[in-house]
């Protein structure tokens, strides 16, 4: 269990990295009258990322789950894969990529990288890790309500993000 605890603390530092990120684009996009939108589900989504990470280890440690091989290599694998997506993203976006909802006026909605096959690629990420990175160690319990709080959490977002942009786009438009 000592190397998942390394994992997971592995995936709560480049959230942090992540976080510092988000802040120095948010200060990019706030100069360029960049607006923000949905504060008010926010502190419920740091909320349930961290949560996230505690009660994997929680869980793990506390029900001794057990390493299944085949599951454990496989989510590992997942885990892998929704981080490389997550920064396709990042890099795809720019300073325009953040953890919060921020417009900035003018600039075009981002349609390459994974943007040119999915509306909202992070979020696919993020719902990937959210479900593999428990069950790499057996966490299944984590595993299942991570991803039903999500999904609702989800909702909420994906409704402001695609609203935000829809009002720039608007805004363009009668400019």
């Amino acid at each position: 269990m000592i190397w998942y605890t390394a994992l997971v603390a592995a995936v709560a530092a480049e959230r942090l990295a992540e976080l510092g990120l988000a802040l120095r684009n948010a200060r990019w996009s706030l100069a360029r009258g960049g607006t923000e939108a949905g504060r008010g589900h926010y502190p419920a989504m740091v909320a349930l990322h961290t949560g996230l990470l505690a009660a994997c280890l929680a869980e793990t440690w506390r029900a001794d789950r057990a390493f299944v091989p085949w599951l454990g290599w496989t989510m590992v694998a997942v885990v892998a894969a929704a981080q490389g997506l997550r920064w396709w993203c990042i890099r795809t976006l720019g300073r325009r990529w953040n953890t919060r909802v921020i417009v900035v006026p003018g600039l075009p909605l981002v349609t390459d990288g994974p943007y040119r096959l999915l509306r909202h690629p992070n979020y696919v990420a993020v719902a990937a890790e959210g479900a593999a990175l428990p069950l790499v160690h057996g966490a299944w319990v984590t595993a299942v309500l991570f991803t039903v709080l999500n999904a609702a959490l989800m909702a909420v977002r994906i409704r402001c993000e695609d609203d935000a942009l829809a009002r720039l786009a608007e805004a363009g438009v009668r400019a």
